[in-house]
């Protein structure tokens, strides 16, 4: 009898063995196969110099002080003028708001939709008493070592410039696109885009304008950042979450700390906040994150290929592993952070009235409805009162990857960045795209920026730079997107 049972178990393991194989086996490469291109040819250090001039200029927004640095845009617009004489002469410029820029290239092809590249002009500001711990100050524009460093030569600068160049590059071999191309540039970014990005969406709405597709900042070229595949990893951001805070308060009878009631205000409160934080949305690989996967699972290598290929059986182990990390976590939930609180003044007085703010990040599929809903369910306090925060925003639609659109910017990828494995992403920002939703289907969230697990701290923080080497590729990288862009008509 045992023996019957082992061999029944054996027998079974065989057939759990062979399944697991077949499904790993059939999960062939998506990638795309592509010729790699003539490298176009730059002159690096005049290209890498004319970016350095432009990360001298302090295009810093702040909050509330949309103004603030005007005469600073002012500046780059000039410079931008110097560098660029063939876009200035041949393509219209509008200014949009303050300082935001349009640009228009017109097509040779009147019926065919035009596309439009976004970055923007804007940088964050230097955190507070940090200054010192730069290698190069962070407004100079120093190119040493290889790299070119300063404030915005990442974000968002470097796309800003490597358009630019791509397209002066294009301008001067006479070039003529089938599509109309618009050049989008904002300044206010990185304190919402209302004045800037919504503002340029609204003007091509107003004139009916319809796009092919939008490509603006977002996901990155990763290098050795997820864990058993071997070649760089390009994510095109094909969604982002949506921004949802809410602001919880709480009134008192303010009283002296030695008569304290059962129940505190503050104690309520820090009940309602840690309930939030221990009772989070559920976290499930569906959506963007299992088209990622599924991209990406025949590019990976071991057991990690073998788990990926096998989600119907290795979901589980797979999500518990993934929201141990706070990115991979972010692409499988709608996160919770609590971020501000503000109570009482004196440490003998009970306060009498107590704010704090959730932040959310929802996924595609949620809503602010439903946020809104979950945090009454968890919180269950009717005295604590609920409050949306002004300037939340639903998450984008997802663009669909079997789109020429998408292809387009895959194939580039591929012929620029030899090697890498191209997958759709979640972008877990926001970006001025997110405004464009009712222009184009198919909006792009990418960056070809090259980052190491080293690198991504530089982000809005501190050392920021861009390889020279790296800021030849991003031109190269618009120079054959917008090339492509012909021959794809030409077929």
């Amino acid at each position: 009898m045992l023996k019957r049972i082992f061999l029944f178990v054996v027998m079974l393991l065989l057939i759990l063995v062979a399944v697991l194989g077949f499904n790993t086996l059939r999960h062939t490469s998506k990638q795309i196969a592509v010729t790699p291109p003539v490298v176009l040819s730059l002159d690096q250090d005049a290209v890498a110099q004319r970016l350095a001039t432009a990360l001298r200029f302090q295009t810093i927004s702040h909050q509330g002080q949309p103004d603030a640095a005007i005469a600073e845009f002012k500046k780059m617009h000039a410079h931008m003028q110097q560098a660029f004489p063939l876009i200035h002469s041949k393509l219209k410029r509008e200014t949009v708001g303050a300082a935001s820029l349009l640009y228009t290239w017109q097509g040779s092809d009147s019926k065919a939709k035009p596309l439009l590249l976004m970055a923007h002009q804007d940088v964050v500001p230097i955190a507070v008493a940090t200054e010192a711990n730069w290698q190069q100050p962070p407004f100079d524009g120093v190119i040493k070592d290889g790299y070119i460093w300063g404030r915005g030569s990442w974000d968002d600068k470097g796309n800003l410039f490597a358009i630019m160049e791509a397209v002066e590059t294009l301008l001067a071999s006479g070039f003529q696109p089938r599509q109309t191309i618009y050049l989008g540039f904002g300044h206010d970014e990185e304190v919402g885009g209302l004045q800037g990005g919504q503002a340029i969406a609204a003007l091509l709405q107003s004139r009916a304008i319809q796009l092919d597709y939008v490509l603006d900042e977002g996901l990155l070229i990763t290098e050795g950042i997820l864990k058993g595949l071997d070649q760089s990893a390009a994510l095109i951001g094909i969604a982002e979450k949506g921004y949802a805070t809410l602001e919880l308060s709480l009134d008192a009878t303010p009283g002296h700390s030695s008569m304290p009631p059962q129940k505190t205000a503050i104690g309520m409160m820090s009940l309602a906040l840690a309930r939030l934080e221990e009772q989070q949305f559920p976290a499930q690989i569906q959506g963007v994150a299992l088209d990622m996967f599924e991209t990406i699972a025949p590019e990976m290598n071991g057991v990690n290929r073998i788990l990926l290929s096998n989600l119907w059986l290795f979901r589980p182990l797979v999500q518990r592993e993934l929201v141990k990390g706070g990115s991979t976590n972010a692409m499988l939930r709608t996160t919770t952070a609590l971020t501000v609180v503000h109570a009482g003044n004196k440490d003998n007085v009970l306060p009498g009235h107590i704010e704090a703010s959730v932040n959310f990040r929802t996924l595609p599929g949620d809503t602010q409805a439903t946020v809104l809903q979950h945090v009454k369910q968890v919180v269950a306090n009717e005295a604590i009162k609920l409050k949306t925060a002004a300037g939340n925003s639903e998450p984008s639609r997802v663009s669909p990857i079997d789109s020429a659109a998408y292809r387009r910017l895959n194939t580039t990828i591929r012929e620029v960045f030899a090697n890498t494995i191209v997958a759709p992403g979640l972008m877990l920002g926001a970006t001025d795209s997110r405004y464009f939703d009712g222009l184009s289907e198919n909006i792009f969230k990418f960056s070809p920026v090259r980052a190491s697990a080293d690198d991504l701290p530089r982000f809005h923080g501190t050392n920021e730079r861009i390889s020279v080497k790296n800021y030849a590729e991003m031109i190269r990288f618009y120079h054959q997107l917008l090339t492509n862009g012909n021959r794809v008509a030409a077929q």
